[in-house]
């Protein structure tokens, strides 16, 4: 395998690939031409660079940072803040730009992306932010389930629909279909399947006569009739959980268990 940085003059240069969730992959390199290697083009972005990396052999968790110039035009402003780029999968490394050997640094995850019109920074997060999740359950009066995921038992696609979009409000930043109940759709998800926005999935946080509220702002262009996937919400109380969708028996949760207050609590005299 290549050693870099192993002579005083070396043909360097770093490369990088995000994977974004949508199914789209870039790659870019800090040389100053294209190049391809291992199958994938990789374009030329000289003004983007990892700002800092940092590996070590225990537990704690490897740290990087990217920044550049808005100035890459696969890398815009609009796709930064609708949201394209959240939690993308990215790979760093190093490259011989004269022989294409390459090798990868650092794999993790995009997390806080800072944007101030002239640059971004991003922040990455290595596969080692797992280990800090608590894998322990802890008691609550909800259900602990991610909705339709593992141990829910609530199938996707029985509480997904496809729609067409009967309405858009970019002031309230809202969406409106006909022919559904705009309530069971709160706490749910959307995703656009045409449109500028097509493949960006978005928040239901609220609805109201105007429509669905959404969690990220939508963008204008995205024309009357877009299609629209559409997954029911769940408030993870057992009320819901039975009375909906039936599912009781799957509910991760503890509504009848006493709050910490019981042990603050006075006793009262009866009569």
């Amino acid at each position: 395998m290549r050693v870099f940085f192993d002579r005083e003059l070396d043909t360097v240069a770093t490369f990088w690939r995000v994977y974004r969730r949508d199914g789209i992959m870039l790659a870019f390199t800090s040389h100053d031409r294209d190049l391809t290697f291992n199958g994938i083009a990789h374009r030329a972005a000289p003004g983007m660079v990892p700002a800092a990396i940092r590996l070590t052999a225990d537990l704690n968790e490897d740290s990087a940072e990217v920044q550049g110039a808005l100035s890459h035009a696969t890398i815009r402003e609009k796709d930064l803040a609708a949201g394209l780029f959240d939690h993308a999968a990215i790979e760093i490394g190093a490259v011989d730009w004269e022989l294409l050997d390459s090798h990868v640094i650092y794999s993790g995850r995009l997390g806080r992306i800072e944007d101030d019109r002239r640059s971004f920074t991003a922040e990455l997060r290595s596969a080692k932010r797992q280990l800090d999740e608590d894998l322990v359950p802890r008691t609550s009066p909800t259900c602990r389930a991610l909705f339709c995921g593992p141990g829910c038992g609530v199938s996707a696609a029985a509480v997904t629909t496809t729609q067409s979009l009967a309405g858009i409000d970019l002031d309230r930043n809202t969406i409106l279909f006909d022919g559904i109940d705009p309530s069971d759709f709160v706490d749910g998800q959307l995703r656009f399947l045409d449109g500028p926005q097509s493949g960006v999935s978005f928040g239901i946080i609220s609805a109201d006569v105007n429509g669905l509220v959404l969690d990220r702002q939508l963008v204008d262009g995205t024309p009357i009739g877009t299609r629209v996937e559409l997954r029911e919400g769940c408030d993870h109380t057992l009320t819901t959980c039975a009375s909906r969708f039936a599912n009781a028996v799957n509910f991760r949760g503890e509504p009848f268990l006493p709050g910490n207050d019981l042990l603050t609590r006075y006793g009262q005299p009866s009569g």
